[in-house]
């Protein structure tokens, strides 16, 4: 858990993915098309990735990919992340973060 935590606080954005799962690449073209530049651990790509997921799950990401941190603070999956977008709260959450400039 105290590996996710130091994890998280690297960048204002972070997301924990699996590079075989497709939400999880919609959710970081998202980010990338805004111009965010997010932290992107791919669990199933380094070696602690198990412990990790299991920590993710732990903290209440269910599923626990793809799993969006902004600010330090866990946003959820893809459905957290497409409702901030869809109720025009993501980018100002971003700005606040300082993630996007725009």
């Amino acid at each position: 858990m105290e590996r996710v935590k130091k994890m998280v606080a690297e960048k204002p954005v972070v997301i924990f993915s699996k590079s075989s799962c497709c939400m999880c690449h919609t959710i970081k073209t998202l980010f990338s098309d805004f111009g965010v530049n997010p932290s992107v651990h791919e669990l199933d790509e380094i070696a602690t990735g198990k412990e990790i997921e299991q920590a993710l799950g732990r903290l209440g990401c269910s599923p626990a990919v793809p799993a969006v941190f902004i600010g330090g603070e866990l946003v959820g999956g893809a459905n957290q992340v497409m409702s901030l977008h869809l109720k025009r709260s993501l980018i100002p959450l971003l700005k606040s973060v300082g993630a996007l400039w725009l």
